[in-house]
């Protein structure tokens, strides 16, 4: 992605949309050039994707990079850290196709999944905290102590982005009691390629985006090329 393109868009989300489809969450095609049909470029990149989908399955993650000098490519890809390696390489080749069809002949562009997310560039950008590609998506509905609700939620995520910074996958999930019937369950991850100094810094930013995106509502999400929260008042990882 351009270092100097500012992708940052709000979505809106309904309180189940993703949690039984498959359709993408979101995109974003990158301005930084156009591959020609049939090129060494687009080879490249099938290769690239053919790459991912064998390499992450077995960790959740895998990063790669095909070709030279100007027909280089790189590509980055991350499923939620409770998938099942068979839904993680459906999810990435599922990814591949359809990020050609919506960003046709792009050297680059991001698309994430509930399940997974996928990156690719002819820049170089592992390493580097990606903020720019980033979206929110929030539950509808809102509680009834919008100032209580929202201490709880920082107070998980808080503690769930220390727990991804401390852990090896750069993950975490956790739940906190919000009454004697009610619980708050919520989930942090970073992809691998960062540092873990810069995973805590990444959460700790989209962490402090919450008043902005999802102010007193029941679920919501900050979603990026580098990090991403997500909060709900049911469970919606894998046991």
């Amino acid at each position: 992605m351009s270092s100097t393109s500012s992708f940052y868009l709000l979505a809106f989300s309904l309180l189940l949309q993703g949690v039984f489809g498959v359709d993408p969450l979101f995109n974003f095609c990158s301005n930084t050039g156009n591959f020609t049909a049939g090129g060494p470029y687009e080879t490249n990149l099938n290769k690239l994707f053919d790459y991912l989908s064998y390499q992450a399955p077995p960790s959740g993650f895998g990063v790669g990079s095909i070709g030279q000098n100007s027909e280089q490519t790189y590509g980055l890809t991350l499923c939620r850290g409770d998938v099942s390696s068979s839904d993680c390489k459906t999810c990435i080749v599922d990814a591949g196709f359809e990020i050609l069809k919506r960003c046709p002949y792009n050297k680059g562009a991001i698309i994430w999944y509930d399940n997974c997310l996928l990156k690719y560039s002819n820049m170089d950008f592992f390493g580097q905290t990606d903020l720019q590609n980033r979206f929110y998506m929030y539950n509808l509905n809102n509680v009834s102590d919008p100032v209580q609700f929202n201490q709880k939620t920082k107070e998980l995520l808080r503690q769930l982005a220390t727990e991804a910074y401390a852990n090896q996958k750069f993950y975490s999930t956790g739940t906190m009691e919000l009454g004697e019937s009610h619980k708050l369950y919520g989930l942090t991850q970073c992809t691998r390629d960062i540092s873990r100094d810069d995973c805590k810094k990444c959460l700790d930013e989209i962490i402090g985006e919450l008043p902005s995106c999802c102010d007193g509502k029941e679920g919501g999400r900050v979603v990026g090329g580098s990090c991403n929260f997500r909060y709900e008042i049911y469970p919606f990882v894998n046991a």
